[in-house]
């Protein structure tokens, strides 16, 4: 260690005297950083001929741009167009949105030029090597920046596939683009929060998306909790070492999973049809052969309140196979030490559970079960399949089943298309989905496991 430091002190020390024969020893981090203020000239100060020659192309490419067409496309973005049919609203939209992230990239760029000019300066004037040639910043690079190399192309995908299309959502919401405003014909303006202020404000808003987000919240808890409790119950019965037949058990266990979601989604359709369905022909009439049983057709696909008990119901059997394998899988990772331990203290099997499955199960599989909830909440194709969202109408386009999402997609693709109003619905969602599962994240025990 002694002689290394001791090469080091000496390294150090040659490349300082070098650099004071050269004049070179002391750099400006002002001056640096001033002239940093056109990209590359920082770097040229610093002796680093090819970054500074990369950084001031990058400079010169974004002027260009910027003079060519990205002025006129931020300008079309702040105006949505001026002339009916010959302005296109959406495309100044969007092409002014991709502009916009370009210039938010670039200005990232810039303090990040800005920024490695000092450093670089700060380096010269504490002795350090300064990688000057080509070869030794492409080597440095490569050893320093392998995983940002690696991982910068993820990132620019990332930002125009879906940075870009939420950016894009979002500003539609604050626009009045509707069945009035459909480009080219008709222009697109910005309106703010007018779109917000009616859904909470404006009475017949107000009413369906409070009727919508209601049901949206119970049909989450209740659906998410059933298939939750069925898949736990069934792993931990079949985990029983008295069970036999246990792989003939999970293959059955396993068929609503195996089998596509819309297919059977669509199967229960029909099932539960009131004249025709399943339920009303034969389940129904076969129960009531037992004594003291009469119970009359039930309408499923007619009556909201059966409706919504059924397809809770049908998502329980649709989605508690995929809990039972992961909870199977949790259960079998448990030392039966453990169990063997609360016998002999005296634990019954419910206390064995209470004590020892659940809290382990929950330790694991808390986040997925987090994920559960949020699917639910933005669950599309139960709705939209089973019954298209109805009976009936709450108003506002929204029929008494339907969801938030499904909602949004009959705001959307209906007579009269709302589809500023869709947007301010789709960020709300965003909002409550994202904020609920950060608190629970944050509470959650399977994320404090390096405490």
């Amino acid at each position: 260690m002694i002689d290394r430091g001791l090469t080091q002190s000496l390294s150090t020390y040659f490349r300082n005297e070098e650099r004071q024969v050269m004049g070179e020893h002391k750099k400006s981090i002002k001056k640096a950083m001033l002239l940093s203020i056109i990209p590359g000239l920082g770097q040229f100060y610093n002796q680093q001929k090819l970054k500074g020659i990369l950084f001031l192309a990058v400079f010169l490419a974004f002027v260009v741009e910027m003079a060519v067409r990205g002025i006129s496309s931020l300008q079309g973005l702040i105006t949505l167009g001026v002339t009916p049919v010959i302005d296109n609203s959406m495309f100044l939209m969007i092409e002014g949105t991709l502009q916009l992230l370009i210039t938010i990239i670039f200005i990232g760029f810039y303090f990040i030029n800005i920024r490695d000019a000092k450093i670089v300066a700060l380096h010269w004037n504490q002795g350090r090597e300064i990688n000057q040639s080509a070869k030794a910043i492409l080597r440095n690079v490569l050893d320093g920046g392998f995983p940002y190399l690696l991982t910068l192309p993820a990132y620019v995908l990332m930002i125009f596939i879906i940075v870009f299309p939420v950016l894009v959502t979002v500003f539609i919401a604050f626009t009045n683009y509707d069945f009035y405003h459909i480009p080219p014909a008709g222009l697109i303006d910005w309106v703010g929060v007018k779109n917000f202020f009616n859904i909470f404000f404006l009475s017949s808003y107000r009413a369906t998306f409070s009727s919508v987000f209601i049901w949206t919240v119970i049909w989450t808890l209740c659906a998410t909790t059933l298939q939750i409790i069925l898949g736990i119950a069934t792993a931990v019965i079949a985990n029983q070492s008295f069970i036999k037949g246990k792989r003939f058990f999970g293959v059955i266990f396993l068929l609503p999973w195996a089998v596509p979601a819309f297919i059977s989604i669509l199967s229960f359709s029909n099932i539960f049809n009131d004249s025709a369905g399943a339920i009303n022909t034969q389940v129904i009439p076969l129960l009531n052969h037992l004594p003291f049983v009469d119970i009359p057709s039930i309408a499923w696909k007619t009556d909201p309140f059966w409706t919504k008990t059924a397809i809770i119901m049908i998502q329980g059997w649709l989605g508690f196979p995929y809990i039972y394998v992961m909870v199977t899988g949790i259960l079998q990772s448990i030392p039966h030490e453990l169990y063997e331990a609360a016998k002999i203290d005296g634990a019954n099997a419910w206390n064995r559970f209470r004590k020892i499955t659940f809290p382990m199960v929950m330790f694991v599989a808390a986040p997925i079960f987090i994920t559960q909830y949020t699917g639910n909440f933005n669950n599309f194709s139960m709705i939209y399949l089973f019954n298209k969202g109805g009976p009936g109408s709450v108003g506002g386009g929204a029929g008494s089943t339907d969801i938030l999402i499904s909602w949004i997609f009959k705001l959307t693709t209906g007579s009269s298309p709302q589809y500023s109003v869709a947007a301010a619905v789709t960020l709300l969602i965003s909002i409550i989905v994202i904020a609920i599962s950060l608190l629970i994240f944050r509470k959650s025990n399977a994320f404090k496991v390096g405490d």
